[in-house]
């Protein structure tokens, strides 16, 4: 089965096993000539049932059986951030959300309530406020800035939109009983930056992928908000990083 989607500015040929990727990809469906082509087999589904079994095991959880096309679409989207990586583009975990056109991506250790936290913004903001994507966004990095994609992936609640926004900054959420933002340096969050970042298994991509985040570190404000789960915890977000930029 294939299929050609238009993911972060690029037409994408997937060829797949299974149709679930297709269904999860249609809102991007396209009808230009692919630039990038990503091709599965089993071997690599094999791959991400290894991954969710270890990740299973160090969190202490029951084993998951997930189907052969849920894990395919993981791996397909695996191959695209390997090849994104040469459109200076970014897979990146966190939680993206849009007030009148401007990108603020949210990122934190799982379970820390990113999800959660942009809830607050859309309640707080309404119709000003957009979700990008709430779980795997791409970013793209060039000499005007960063700019964040909504892409199928966008996690558990489906939440996002296929748009694309300048990036203003990027945020780590901490648990807090009073909410307080402040703004950082690239070395006090660059190891947790690293780890929400699609780690590439080739060298040469790896180096690639770390000069995309110093080059996004340098373009973006960076953050640290010790919140609670109030409405307010939004607002001080919101207007320390509008003060600072």
């Amino acid at each position: 089965m294939n299929g050609i989607y238009k993911i972060a500015a690029c037409p994408i040929e997937v060829r797949s096993l299974h149709r679930e990727v297709h269904r999860l990809c249609r809102d991007y469906l396209c009808e230009e000539t692919p630039e990038i082509m990503v091709e599965t087999a089993q071997a690599d589904i094999e791959y991400e049932r290894e991954r969710s079994l270890a990740e299973d095991r160090a969190e202490g959880r029951a084993p998951i059986p997930y189907t052969d096309g849920y894990l395919e679409t993981l791996a397909v989207y695996r191959r695209i951030a390997d090849r994104m990586l040469s459109r200076d583009t970014l897979l990146f975990h966190g939680s993206c959300i849009a007030v009148d056109g401007v990108g603020y991506l949210f990122t934190a250790k799982s379970g820390t309530g990113k999800s959660t936290h942009t809830r607050l913004w859309r309640e707080l903001f309404g119709a000003r406020a957009v979700m990008v994507n709430d779980d795997k966004p791409l970013i793209r990095i060039t000499d005007g800035g960063a700019t964040v994609y909504g892409t199928p992936w966008r996690g558990k609640h489906q939440l996002g939109e296929n748009i694309a926004v300048p990036l203003r900054a990027i945020c780590v959420l901490e648990r807090a009983v009073t909410n307080t933002i402040r703004r950082v340096d690239k070395m006090s969050i660059y190891p947790l930056l690293l780890q929400q970042t699609h780690r590439p298994k080739s060298g040469a991509d790896m180096t690639k992928t770390l000069t995309l985040v110093d080059r996004l570190t340098a373009s973006v404000g960076l953050y640290r908000l010790g919140c609670n789960m109030d409405i307010e915890a939004a607002r001080v977000a919101f207007e320390g990083m509008e003060k600072n930029e």
